[in-house]
């Protein structure tokens, strides 16, 4: 069976700016939840080990969403290359998924 919906991460550098991407995700409908949260990053960057304060961003929506939403993701982040990772949901509350159906447009 192929899945319908998927969880979508990226992360962004500050609160300001992960608030902005989730209203414009939640007022496009393209997303029917938007959850954020701290992280600390450590990554390899131009041949440098980073470490840095971040936000992660965990969209859900359908997968038939989830070209819009790259899209938009990419064109607002102020990264040069901005984690954009798709995880499908392969199973979940009925209710739940229902909803996220119903709240998104794509």
């Amino acid at each position: 069976m192929k899945e319908q919906f998927c969880i979508v991460l990226t992360t962004i550098d500050s609160p300001d700016q992960a608030k902005k991407m989730t209203q414009m995700a939640l007022e496009s409908e393209l997303a029917a939840c938007v959850q954020s949260m701290p992280i600390q990053s450590s990554y390899r960057w131009q041949g440098k080990v980073c470490h840095d304060n971040e936000m992660l961003l965990i969209f859900k929506t359908k997968v038939s969403c989830y070209e819009k939403l790259e899209e938009a993701i990419t064109s607002t982040h102020s990264y040069e290359l901005p984690e954009v990772i798709k995880i499908p949901i392969t199973g979940g509350y009925h209710p739940y998924l229902l909803w996220l159906e119903q709240t998104t447009r794509c």
